[in-house]
């Protein structure tokens, strides 16, 4: 099992946003020398209850800082954005990077966002998919001309191809029966993120499994996961501490719209914390990897920051995870 540093944008609006830079930075150094396999990074625009910086520069400038981690778009909206951009990006930045890319997607859900992209969030998945399309079109073809729906390029040559062959492994966020089918169809890893439950996940799992068979692809190499994740010395600290944080992160959540966030909370955050919450000693997130791996989980993009948290109590309990979890979930 790999764990990861889902860089968390959860830096309340008006923190200085040089020393937030600085910040993440120094984080992402302790995640690498702490042990982590890779670093995940989200992506939104305009406001939003925290703020946060764009993926795609900021894993390029994080390249050179871990040569021996793999970086995530954790996951990029491809429905705002131009394919043909993203496809010569995600080639770049492959090969900034020596081809330890990941390129996660999704769909987006805010309104703002599809209004400032000059689409219709009706559009998302037809965009989504024909978008998806042309990109691996564009990486693997010498010339290519699309007419679609969405989309139009005649005679396109484009001016990079991914260090990858035939390009990145491709991580499909997923939530909900919908876009597991797609992503298996499709016949990528679906990328589930961090509200399910482990018996939800293990449904989930077998229905992706199910379908990719259906469609006759072979089973992807990557089975990933986005966790929520607090650690401390002990249980006890861990859900004092977690408590005030996770409030924090899901309530600004539920004002940006996220869907589902009233739900998760519902039954109380205590209720979370042992599962799908990753919250408790090391021995106790050692036990719930574990629980993880048994599924066939491989990946797993840990959230290690959080709302109310100082700089140093992140670079503690990444410290922590770097001494006494990843020692024990290397294994698995």
């Amino acid at each position: 099992m790999r764990l990861g540093f889902h860089v968390g944008q959860v830096v309340e609006q008006g923190y200085d946003p040089q020393r937030q830079w600085r910040e993440h930075l120094e984080q992402v150094r302790a995640a690498r020398d702490a042990g982590l396999s890779f670093v995940s990074w989200g992506h939104h625009w305009l406001i939003h209850p925290f703020q946060h910086f764009q993926p795609i520069p900021v894993l390029a400038r994080l390249a050179a800082e871990v040569p021996g981690m793999e970086l995530a778009t954790g996951v990029l909206l491809t429905p705002l954005l131009n394919p043909v951009q993203v496809a010569e990006d995600i080639a770049t930045l492959d090969h900034i990077c020596e081809g330890r890319l990941i390129f996660g997607v999704g769909l987006g859900y805010r309104p703002e966002e599809f209004e400032a992209a000059g689409g219709a969030m009706g559009d998302r998945v037809g965009r989504f998919e024909e978008g998806l399309a042309l990109m691996k079109r564009l990486w693997t073809e010498d010339e290519v001309t699309h007419h679609g729906r969405f989309y139009r390029v005649s005679g396109a040559r484009p001016t990079a191809r991914p260090c990858q062959t035939p390009y990145p492994r491709i991580w499909v966020a997923a939530t909900s029966e919908a876009p597991i089918r797609r992503a298996a169809r499709l016949g990528h890893a679906f990328f589930a993120l961090g509200t399910q439950s482990s018996d939800t996940l293990k449904a989930q799992l077998a229905l992706w499994r199910s379908e990719l068979q259906r469609h006759g692809h072979a089973p992807p190499p990557d089975v990933p996961v986005h966790r929520e994740m607090y650690v401390a010395p002990s249980r006890e600290a861990a859900r004092r501490l977690a408590r005030p944080a996770i409030e924090a992160k899901y309530e600004g959540y539920a004002r940006h719209g996220l869907p589902g966030v009233s739900g998760t909370l519902a039954p109380g955050i205590d209720a979370l914390m042992p599962d799908p919450f990753i919250v408790g000693s090391p021995e106790d997130c050692v036990e719930a990897l574990a629980r993880l791996a048994a599924l066939g989980v491989t990946h797993v993009a840990a959230r290690l920051f959080w709302p109310t948290m100082s700089q140093a109590q992140t670079l503690r309990m990444i410290e922590l995870v770097g001494a006494r979890v990843i020692p024990a979930v290397e294994p698995l």
